[in-house]
């Protein structure tokens, strides 16, 4: 871990919801809290507990085990300063060490299925004859939309709703500050002080460098005093009712539970790659991303190769699959939900297409086990797409003549490239990408091969499509692949910038487009232009519109989004391709693990704790920026490390 201030940890409930913060203890982003939960599975998403002051009172003096940032640039307590140790196994737990020799431990987890977060102190080592140490916690509530901040306002109620005899230990207090707002169940083994007040212009420093609003106030509606010698002092948040059960024991048994379901997971990947999973309704989908993602098709359809069918949970792939096979219209799936209960999205071209390929490789992983009714409707689903794409559908998407598939319409990014800057496309792909080239001729040689009664039809526009590929796409200038033909729908006419999109012509993908020396020159260019030890850029240096950095405000990074910025996803195919037109020998996977595996392992310490970032800068030191856990980045080191290596 390098920057207890920049390194953030995660925690998730499998419903949406998750807790999210820094290893220094310091809130830099609006979306860290204790508790954010998910109102409608898995959106709808609001942070109820956004942190907390902690103190401890030993032998007369008090210390700080919290930091906080406010407003301009003050840093407040000195839980950074006193911390001796932070851990993400098997939950976030951090150790502070006071001036005076004593030690206190924190733990904070969620238990899967439950918006719930179960916090816990332990005294570890005490100066001697120092008497009572008290823990001091007021926590700081925001009852509030995931993406938005609060300010003081008098519409926010301290109103604290005590239940049985709630002052002494093991009560529980009720808050509800905003009426329709989740109500917030505090269970605690400390007592309960009322005394509420507004902490103001809490400062995010993750937010401004966005360049994004960076102050909030928060309400904070009273304190729990514990005395950590009388055992563990236990604080529970709930989204929904308390626990049953006294705290402490309702906090050990939440321990035990959720000890023994991440030891049934397996390795640190394994447990990372489980919080992206989550429930959808009666189903399952796949986060794309924490903090602010929701679940993106093409993000789920990428990255439930490496989240599930690499770590052989091929049960889980098939219901992610078949909740999406659900939500088919005009043959395409939804590129994304937006975050709450309006009508999702259906401006993708490749999703669809990713999710063909999933079907193809869930059922032949899940071979004899896999039901006839779910095979049948996931053939189906695919099938459908197939027609629709064939036929044509929404913006532009069609076959044509030569067996290739065009798309795009006028305000319509449908490819991954999809950044908008004021309305205006920063990667105008329509016309016939290279990418999606690939993944249409992939998606119909695999449903070639289930023996359907289109599967002619399949085999037939396969064999159309391979035929014009390399005719269309080869590039003799440059000896290598245009990225896009066909360019704005003009016939003839090509977009020729080096861009990453052609890897797929050779890797990660079931069937390369190219082989021999054409495929060899591809990934050649791409290694000495493109690859970074994160990943691949998303335009050669040189190129016009070339950023070479990624920040500063909203128009500034989605300006330079896919224009150089570097996409860890990508290593995937890559490693792939390298390895193709290597013949995969002993000596090519073990030179591939140390050259580009091992950087990307270096980094699940460095940023999001256990995870892959969503992008770096183009030019050194590559610093990792956007989404700190992102599930395709995280998918894709899953699939080269158990599958392509």
């Amino acid at each position: 871990m390098t920057d207890p201030q920049r390194a953030e940890w995660l925690e998730t409930d499998g419903l949406g919801g998750f807790a999210m913060g820094t290893a220094g203890g310091a809130r830099t982003r609006r979306y860290h809290g204790l508790l954010v939960t998910a109102t409608v599975p898995p959106a709808g998403r609001m942070v109820l507990v956004a942190g907390m002051d902690v103190a401890a009172d030993v032998g007369g003096v008090t210390w700080s085990l919290s930091t906080q940032r406010y407003q301009p640039d003050v840093t407040a307590g000195d839980g950074a300063r006193f911390l001796e140790r932070f851990s993400i196994e098997p939950w976030p737990t951090w150790t502070f060490r006071l001036p005076d020799g004593t030690r206190i431990a924190h733990e904070l987890f969620l238990r899967a299925g439950e918006g719930r977060a179960f916090l816990c102190w332990r005294l570890l080592q005490s100066p001697p004859h120092v008497g009572t140490i008290r823990l001091r916690v007021r926590p700081f509530l925001a009852c509030r939309d995931l993406h938005t901040l609060l300010r003081e306002t008098p519409a926010f109620s301290f109103a604290a709703e005590r239940t049985g005899t709630l002052a002494h230990p093991d009560g529980e207090v009720r808050f509800r500050p905003f009426a329709g707002a989740p109500p917030l169940a505090v269970a605690a083994s400390g007592t309960y002080r009322h005394d509420p007040h507004w902490y103001r212009r809490f400062q995010y420093d993750e937010e401004r460098a966005r360049g994004l609003d960076d102050q909030e106030d928060l309400g904070a509606p009273g304190e729990w005093t514990f005395d950590l010698g009388d055992g563990e002092a236990a604080l529970i948040f709930s989204a929904t009712d308390g626990p049953t059960t006294p705290p402490r024991q309702a906090l050990e048994v939440a321990r035990q539970h959720e000890r023994a379901r991440r030891a049934a997971l397996g390795g640190p990947l394994d447990r990372a790659a489980d919080q992206y999973l989550v429930a959808r309704g009666a189903g399952r989908t796949i986060i794309a991303g924490y903090p602010w993602f929701g679940d993106w098709g093409r993000d789920t359809f990428v990255s439930l190769r490496g989240l599930c069918l690499a770590r052989g949970r091929t049960q889980q792939a098939l219901e992610v699959l078949s909740t999406w096979a659900g939500l088919l219209s005009e043959g395409m799936l939804p590129n994304y939900f937006p975050d709450g209960a309006a009508t999702p999205a259906y401006n993708a071209v490749d999703a669809s297409l990713w999710f063909v390929i999933d079907v193809a490789e869930a059922l032949g992983a899940a071979g004899a086990t896999v039901d006839a009714g779910t095979r049948r409707r996931l053939i189906d689903a695919a099938e459908t797409i197939l027609d629709g794409y064939t036929r044509g559908t929404r913006f532009g998407i069609a076959a044509t003549d030569d067996g290739l598939l065009a798309a795009g319409a006028p305000g319509q990014q449908l490819t991954w490239m999809d950044a908008r800057v004021d309305g205006r496309e920063i990667t105008p792909r329509a016309g016939k990408p290279v990418e999606v080239q690939a993944l249409w001729l992939n998606a119909q040689a695999l449903a070639a091969r289930w023996g359907t009664p289109r599967s002619a039809r399949w085999a037939a526009g396969f064999a159309r499509g391979q035929s014009s590929f390399v005719a269309r796409f080869w590039d003799p200038a440059h000896g290598r692949l245009f990225d896009v033909v066909d360019a704005g729908h003009q016939a003839g006419r090509v977009d020729a910038s080096f861009r990453p999109n052609q890897i797929f012509a050779v890797g990660g993908l079931p069937l390369a487009l190219l082989s021999g020396a054409q495929a060899r020159a591809v990934v050649d260019a791409i290694e000495a232009t493109l690859l970074t030890p994160l990943g691949l850029r998303s335009l050669a240096p040189g190129e016009p519109g070339y950023a070479p950095r990624y920040g500063g405000g909203v128009a500034a990074r989605d300006g330079a989004y896919h224009q150089g910025t570097v996409w860890p996803w990508l290593m995937g195919p890559f490693v792939e391709a390298w390895l193709r037109v290597r013949g995969t020998t002993p000596q090519a996977r073990a030179e591939a693990r140390a050259r580009f595996l091992a950087p990307l392992q270096a980094h699940l310490g460095e940023v999001g704790l256990g995870h892959v970032s969503e992008v770096a800068d183009a030019e050194p030191p590559f610093t990792a920026g956007g989404c700190p856990f992102q599930a395709w980045s995280l998918g894709e080191l899953l699939r080269l490390d158990r599958v392509v290596l």
